[in-house]
């Protein structure tokens, strides 16, 4: 049986009963929490992305929504399919769990995402519903087609989530979100801007916790992997070996991203605080949607601090 037959059966079974999705008829309700969803193309990227800042918002009694907009099915070097889209819509799943916030996988084959109309409505709708105050996602450029798909969808969304005719059976938003793209390295036709970087210390160890779950990617090699390269990884059964291992690579990279961003951690933060912030995720500030000022963000990023 081939992939398509398999997604066909398991597909959309595995978003529900893995995910965590909670089933809306209508937006989520405007109580004074903050409302944000995190577009990532696989099940694996917004957890990479934003799975620190996720867990500070929801910390704070704010509402954080983790959505993969393509089932994941082809991201393994030895499986494919609906039984990897289940399995990665489960580790998807497990992760959101551990970092208090709710994650969706859409039905859409992993690499074979496009900038139709009918994905531009989805990702209106799902905003709409998600009543978002802040909107994250990739960059429309960048090594992978969903990736930058993702990008263009979302950019497309940043208008149409107030039109009242489009989409007519969800609400519009009465106020544009603030839409954000997380960081990257590609270079052209512009670097990544940090205009926004927040520190993840206090969060740091409870993301790695939640992306151990993230197993077929992170121990297996995903897309690109090979045995040789799963079997370089620490084994199943030496779950502290594994986590270590883990570890050193998400600290490194947090690292990194820190002292790249310094300057903007200095914005926020202040000059002293940066200077003892170790690790960081950082956000550019997409020209469409909303223009916020310093205090708006700082209401959006209530751990900044005054």
């Amino acid at each position: 049986m081939n992939r398509y037959a398999l997604n066909a059966i398991t597909g959309m079974v595995c978003v529900w009963l893995f995910s965590g999705v909670q089933s809306l008829d209508a937006q989520v309700k405007d109580d004074g929490k903050l409302n944000i969803i995190c577009f990532g193309a696989h099940p694996d990227d917004a957890e990479y992305k934003s799975g620190g800042v996720a867990a500070l918002w929801a910390k704070a009694g704010h509402r954080v929504k983790l959505v993969s907009v393509t089932n994941g099915d082809i991201g393994h070097w030895a499986m494919a399919g609906g039984p990897l889209a289940k399995r990665r819509t489960a580790e998807s799943g497990l992760v959101a769990k551990r970092l208090g916030v709710t994650s969706e996988v859409l039905d859409i084959h992993d690499g074979e995402l496009e900038p139709t109309l009918e994905n531009r409505k989805k990702i209106t709708r799902l905003i709409r519903e998600w009543n978002a105050d802040i909107v994250i996602s990739h960059r429309p450029w960048d090594y992978h087609p969903d990736h930058r798909y993702v990008g263009v969808l979302v950019q497309d969304a940043a208008y149409m989530v107030q039109v009242p005719h489009f989409c007519p059976d969800s609400p519009p938003l009465k106020s544009n979100p603030l839409f954000l793209y997380s960081s990257d390295r590609f270079r052209k036709p512009y670097p990544f801007q940090a205009d926004i970087a927040v520190a993840i210390d206090s969060v740091m160890e409870q993301k790695i916790d939640a992306l151990m779950a993230l197993e077929s990617q992170t121990f297996e090699g995903g897309a690109l992997g090979s045995q040789a390269q799963m079997e370089a990884a620490p084994p199943a059964n030496q779950p502290e070996l594994r986590r270590k291992w883990l570890s050193d690579r998400w600290l490194a990279r947090s690292t990194s991203e820190a002292d790249l961003f310094r300057g903007s951690l200095q914005k926020w933060y202040g000059e002293d605080k940066a200077k003892q912030i170790k690790y960081a995720e950082a956000f550019e500030i997409c020209e469409y949607g909303r223009q916020p000022k310093p205090e708006e963000i700082r209401k959006l990023f209530p751990f900044f601090g005054p």
